[in-house]
């Protein structure tokens, strides 16, 4: 959708025509909504019908992908209990502008991996190193070997193995399944490369069935209650494999020993999903919030394709639905709105009313659809958050908040996160206890403010 709006380098050239806006805009407001995902999946369903296809999961696998080795240890259960058929492929990190920092997406992968897995009743071993390659790649290699049957009853053995650097047992278990030459083991992955990029995705760790994506065990709840909601579960009414961990306030309040730092930019689906809910934690559990903004990615020089972005549209709209989050009345404020908007948050700091701008910004850009590319939109946004219009003309499109983005940017780098929303989670003494990205991380926010107290 932004490809348009950036050079050869990336980086940002001009901002997108009042037109251009707009369509964007349009497009993205009409394709998510819950009727239109509805149609679509109806007519889905009555596609594979008429092309007499059975109810197909086709999974994409990252054998070096924490997010993976998680995926891996539910396949079995998914294929049991759910009437489908599961086809696995094997896929390695992509190159290209899809994937922003692919040494920062491997290594958050590992620590974010461990931090999820106990709410999911699994566990993943602490693993500050990428995995060894030559055990990646015998990992592949008895991958590679196996059927779709086989391979949904190995992985899990194949990837804890992998994870414990167990060599002498991958080397076992390969005697005994089989493996590949590292040729065709090398030949399957780029098959499953392929595949992928087909079906327009990137990630490992991925589920798709009938023209929707699901990314890992954060999403696929949503999968299992699509499949419930065509009679494929087999033991309809007792709990789902993979049930959202729950946002557990506690009972325990803080005493401004802890502070929540919330990275946020005003162009970010998943920042509008989750700004408000942030605060409200924050302000629930007693702790210190500091928001700090950055630039949208796409205005810091960052790619963005039209399959990135779709998908990323799709399932914030997904997630805010679940969550039931007013969302989804789009007005694009890439560019100038953001800009115009960021030149206010000094001045709006100095008055404590930091977070009202950044709130009201996102909710008039992401649920009621106000184009803030004027002054009459961003006056909108500056009223409802209880501040002075005519003052804020004073302070609109003055220099100095620059500075102040680039330094927080600079934070998040610094703590292996590069996107938003980001959190991190700091002691008495500014000691970081947790850095997380992710709307879908606020549980695990959560539970790292109710240990802290409980200690």
């Amino acid at each position: 959708m932004a490809e348009q709006f950036k050079d050869q380098g990336g980086a940002a050239t001009s901002d997108p025509s009042s037109l251009q806006r707009w369509l964007t805009s349009a497009l993205m407001s009409r394709l998510f909504t819950t009727k239109r995902t509805g149609k679509r999946r109806a007519k889905a369903e009555q596609n594979r019908r008429k092309a007499s296809r059975p109810h197909r999961i086709e999974y994409f696998h990252q054998v070096d992908d924490g997010y993976s080795h998680l995926t891996a240890c539910l396949l079995k259960p998914l294929a049991s209990r759910y009437d489908v058929e599961v086809i696995c492929h094997l896929v390695q990190v992509p190159s290209g502008k899809n994937i922003a920092e692919p040494d920062l997406l491997a290594r958050l992968s590992r620590y974010d991996a461990q931090l999820i897995a106990p709410g999911y009743g699994l566990d993943f071993p602490e693993h500050p190193q990428p995995p060894q390659p030559m055990l990646v790649a015998l990992a592949t290699q008895i991958l590679a070997a196996q059927d779709h049957a086989s391979f949904i009853d190995h992985s899990e053995s194949v990837s804890r193995l992998l994870w414990l650097g167990d060599k002498q047992g991958l080397e076992e278990l390969a005697s005994t399944v089989g493996q590949l030459d590292r040729e065709t083991g090398a030949a399957a992955v780029n098959a499953g490369n392929e595949r992928r990029r087909e079906l327009k995705h990137y990630l490992g760790a991925m589920f798709y069935y009938e023209g929707e994506w699901y990314w890992g065990i954060d999403r696929l709840h949503f999968l299992e209650q699509r499949l419930a909601d065509l009679g494929l579960d087999t033991e309809a009414g007792t709990p789902i494999i993979a049930p959202k961990p729950a946002v557990d306030l506690g009972e325990k309040r803080d005493t401004g020993t802890l502070t929540l730092e919330l990275f946020a930019s005003l162009r970010s689906p998943y920042t509008a999903v989750i700004f408000d809910r942030a605060v409200d934690l924050a302000t629930r559990t007693g702790v210190n919030l500091h928001v700090r903004p950055v630039l949208p990615m796409v205005m810091r020089g960052v790619p963005a394709t039209r399959e990135k972005g779709m998908y990323i549209f799709m399932d914030a709209a997904r997630e805010a639905h679940d969550q039931g989050v007013p969302y989804g009345h789009f007005y694009d404020p890439i560019g100038e709105p953001a800009r115009r908007c960021y030149s206010l948050y000094p001045w709006a700091r100095e008055q404590g009313k930091d977070v009202a701008l950044i709130s009201s910004f996102l909710r008039h850009a992401f649920v009621l659809g106000v184009n803030t590319n004027n002054d009459a939109g961003l006056r909108k946004v500056v009223e409802a958050a209880d501040l002075n219009w005519q003052d804020a003309k004073t302070h609109l499109d003055r220099d100095g908040w620059q500075e102040i983005l680039e330094v927080n940017r600079q934070m998040m780098y610094q703590s292996g996160l590069w996107g938003v929303p980001s959190f991190r989670l700091l002691d008495a003494h500014g000691e970081e206890q947790l850095a997380v990205w992710g709307q879908d991380r606020l549980w695990v926010v959560a539970r790292a403010i109710n240990a802290k107290l409980s200690a």
